[in-house]
């Protein structure tokens, strides 16, 4: 499986059997200045309907979109959306966020979208166990850093991906990704947008891997 980030929290997924998924594409402007998405996709996850995660127009192809709790099955892949919200407040300042959990060549995935709290304990057993997690570690309009440290403790994910973090093309008032690696270990800086991943390959011990964006 292969793991592209596109940037912001936009990432492909490429399946060994060539599915291709793109999860929360942006839309260029404002305080967003990656280029435009141009790749091709099978399927294309939305976590909330902002701007800058919900731009499915963008995605050459006739995509399938998964929005929303609940489970659904697109081109015979199983999405399991648990709902979240976009702010500690229950929603009544950002809204709703939808936290998705699918399975990719027998690797468990979780894309956390714009989550904004803490899980519960239900919403932690909704989401099971995870292989590769997603997570935003910006801070302002998500967990800042420490919470986000928070939740990867709740999930244990084997892989922590980074996302949602100020970069030189994202302009917004949120953290670059410095505070969230601070005193960690098994941090791996890849010097591409991309990371091949196989489930035996996969370590036994927590491992961070720091993406360069694609555009």
């Amino acid at each position: 499986m292969i793991v592209k980030w596109l940037g912001h929290s936009c990432f492909l997924i490429i399946s060994k059997d060539g599915v291709r998924i793109i999860t929360d594409p942006y839309t260029v402007g404002g305080d967003i200045s990656y280029s435009p998405i141009e790749e091709a996709a099978d399927i294309v996850v939305v976590s909330h309907e902002h701007a800058d995660h919900n731009n499915v127009s963008a995605v050459r192809g006739k995509p399938e979109v998964v929005r929303g709790s609940g489970t659904k099955t697109a081109k015979g892949i199983q999405f399991r959306g648990i709902a979240t919200y976009h702010d500690a407040s229950q929603g009544r300042e950002r809204g709703r966020n939808t936290v998705f959990c699918f399975n990719i060549d027998d690797i468990k995935l979780c894309h956390l979208g714009d989550l904004g709290h803490l899980l519960s304990p239900g919403q932690i057993k909704e989401i099971g166990d995870i292989d590769i997690l997603f997570i935003p570690v910006g801070g302002f309009y998500t967990i800042d850093a420490a919470e986000a440290s928070r939740v990867c403790d709740q999930l244990n994910p084997r892989v922590i991906i980074p996302m949602h973090f100020k970069t030189p093309k994202c302009a917004y008032p949120i953290a670059d990704v410095t505070n969230f690696l601070k005193g960690k270990k098994d941090v791996r800086k890849v010097d591409s947008s991309e990371a091949e991943f196989e489930l035996e390959k996969l370590l036994s011990t927590r491992e961070i891997v720091v993406l360069k964006p694609t555009l």
